[in-house]
C-alpha cells in the first residue's frame, strides 16, 4: 500500500485552500439566491482565459486573472441586461450566457492548444496532483500562493464589507435606502466569485468549483439561521471536505476491497464529499433536516400529549377530588395510540403523575402545579374569546385546547389583565390561581 508523504499534505493543504476560498464568497451567493451565477461564472471564464492564453502565450496569474475577471463581471452584466430588456426570466437569462460563453472558452481552449502548453483537461478538471511537485526541491508551489491570495482576498472582503454584504443578501432594498449602493455590491461579489474561481482552476477545475463555491454554504445554511455561524460553518465544512476528499481518494480503494494501490481523483472526491456532507445535513440537521424536522414534530406532539393528560387529570380532580383516573380512559380520552404510552412513561419518568394502583392514575404535587398553569391559560383564552369576539360557548373549547400549549406566563397576565376581576371562565368554571 501507498504511504502517506508530503505530496499528500500539499494535496490536502491546497484543496483545502481551494476549498475554503470558494466557500466564503460562495455563501453569499447562496444566501442571495445566485448558485446558478456562481455556475455561470465559473464557466463562463474559459474564453476570457484562453483569450489571455492566446494573447500573452502565457500562464502567468496576471493574465489569467485580468481575463476572467472582464469575462467574469461581463457575464454578470450580460445576464441583468438580457433578465432586465429581454423580458426574460433570470435563470434562463443565465442559461443563455453560461452555455454560450463555456462553449466558446472550449472552442478557444482548443485553439490555445497550438500556441501555449495548456491541457484542457487541466481547465476542466483541476491538476490537484501535479501541483505538489513543486515542492520537490523546497519551493511553495505556485497554486498554494494564488490561493492564498485568493483566500486573504475573500477574507479582508468579507469582513470589510460584512454589513454591506448582509443588507445586500436578505433586503437589498433597505440596503438602497441607507445609502449602500447594492449594484456596486453585486458587482464586487461577481469579481472575487470570478478571482476565486481562477485561483481554483489549477487545483480543482472549472467543473468541479462549483461544488466549492455552492455545497458548502448550502450545507451550511441547513444548519443554521445566523449569518456569522453561516460563514465559519461553510469554510469548516469546506475545509472538512478537502481532507476527507482525499484521504477517500487515497484509501477508498483498499477499504471497498480494490486494489490498494490504485487512487482516485481527489479534487472530484473532494466534491463527492462535499455531498456527502449536505446529504447528512439535509438528513439530521437540527431545525431544516428531514430528520430533524420528524424529530421536532414527535417531541411536540409528545409534549401536547403531556399536556393534555395533565388537563384531563385535573379536570377529573375537579369533578372527583381525590379518586384516580382508569388509565384506559385517560389513553382513550387522549387517543394517539403509541405515542399517548410514550407519552405517559414520560410523565410517571418526570414523577408529572403517579400510580394509585394497577390501572389508576393521579396527579402529583408536581403535575398538578403544571396542569394548573394548564388550565388557567386555557380558561383565561376562552374568556378573551367570548369578550372579544362573541363566538357561542360551543366554540370556545377547541381553539383554546390548540392555544393552551403555547401560552407563556406573561401572555397569560396579560390576559388577567384583560378580563379584570372575572374568576370564572364562559362555562361557570373557576379560573385556577
Amino acid at each position: 500500500m501507498t504511504e502517506w508523504s508530503f505530496v499528500d499534505d500539499w494535496m490536502v493543504f491546497v484543496g483545502m485552500l481551494a476549498a475554503v476560498s470558494c466557500a466564503l464568497p460562495g455563501t453569499f451567493l447562496v444566501l442571495r439566491k445566485m448558485s446558478l451565477m456562481g455556475d455561470a461564472i465559473s464557466h463562463a471564464v474559459l474564453p476570457g482565459l484562453a483569450i489571455a492564453f492566446l494573447i500573452t502565450h502565457s500562464r502567468g496569474a496576471l493574465p489569467m486573472f485580468i481575463g476572467a475577471v472582464v469575462v467574469g463581471v461581463l457575464t454578470a452584466v450580460g445576464t441583468q441586461l438580457i433578465a432586465g430588456y429581454g423580458k426574460v426570466e433570470s435563470g434562463a437569462a443565465i442559461g443563455v450566457v453560461f452555455s454560450v460563453l463555456f462553449a466558446l472558452g472550449l472552442v478557444l481552449i482548443r485553439q490555445a492548444t497550438d500556441h501555449v502548453d495548456l491541457d484542457p483537461g487541466c481547465v476542466l478538471y483541476g491538476n490537484l496532483s501535479q501541483i505538489p511537485l513543486e515542492a520537490i526541491d523546497g519551493d511553495i508551489p505556485q497554486a498554494a500562493i494564488n490561493l492564498g491570495l485568493a483566500l486573504l482576498l475573500n477574507i479582508l472582503f468579507v469582513g470589510l464589507f460584512y454589513k454591506e454584504l448582509k443588507l445586500c443578501a436578505f433586503d437589498p432594498q433597505l440596503a438602497t435606502t441607507l445609502g449602500i449602493n447594492a449594484n456596486l455590491m453585486h458587482y464586487l461579489l461577481m469579481i472575487v466569485v470570478a478571482v476565486t474561481t481562477v485561483a481554483s482552476f489549477e487545483a480543482v477545475g472549472s467543473i468541479l468549483v462549483i461544488a466549492m463555491l455552492i455545497v458548502p454554504a448550502a450545507t451550511a445554511r441547513l444548519l443554521t439561521d445566523h449569518l456569522g455561524w453561516t460563514l465559519a460553518l461553510a469554510a469548516g465544512l469546506a475545509a472538512g471536505s478537502a481532507v476527507l476528499g482525499h484521504v477517500f481518494a487515497f484509501r477508498g480503494p483498499g477499504w471497498l476491497g480494490f486494489d490498494p494501490n490504485l487512487s482516485l481523483n481527489t479534487a472530484a472526491m473532494i466534491a463527492v464529499m462535499t455531498g456527502v456532507l449536505f446529504f447528512l445535513a439535509f438528513l439530521f440537521a437540527p431545525r431544516y433536516g428531514i430528520v430533524g424536522r420528524w424529530v421536532q414534530r414527535v417531541r411536540l406532539s409528545l409534549q401536547i400529549i403531556r399536556e393534555d393528560m395533565l388537563g384531563l387529570l385535573y379536570r377529573w380532580n375537579e369533578h372527583r377530588p381525590g379518586e384516580a383516573m382508569l388509565e384506559s380512559d385517560l389513553m382513550r380520552a387522549v387517543g394517539r395510540g403509541t405515542l399517548a404510552r410514550f407519552a405517559l412513561k414520560s410523565l410517571l419518568s418526570r414523577r408529572a403523575v403517579e400510580r394509585a394502583s394497577t390501572s389508576g392514575i393521579l396527579l402529583s404535587a408536581a403535575g398538578a402545579v403544571a396542569a394548573t398553569k394548564l388550565v388557567r391559560g386555557h380558561r383565561l383564552w376562552e374568556g378573551y374569546l367570548a369578550k372579544h369576539f362573541n363566538l357561542p360557548l360551543d366554540h370556545l373549547h377547541e381553539p383554546a385546547e390548540r392555544v393552551e400549549h403555547y401560552l407563556t406566563d406573561e401572555l397569560g397576565e396579560q390576559l388577567r389583565r384583560d378580563l379584570g376581576d372575572v374568576g370564572e371562565d364562559p362555562h361557570g368554571r373557576q379560573i385556577p390561581e
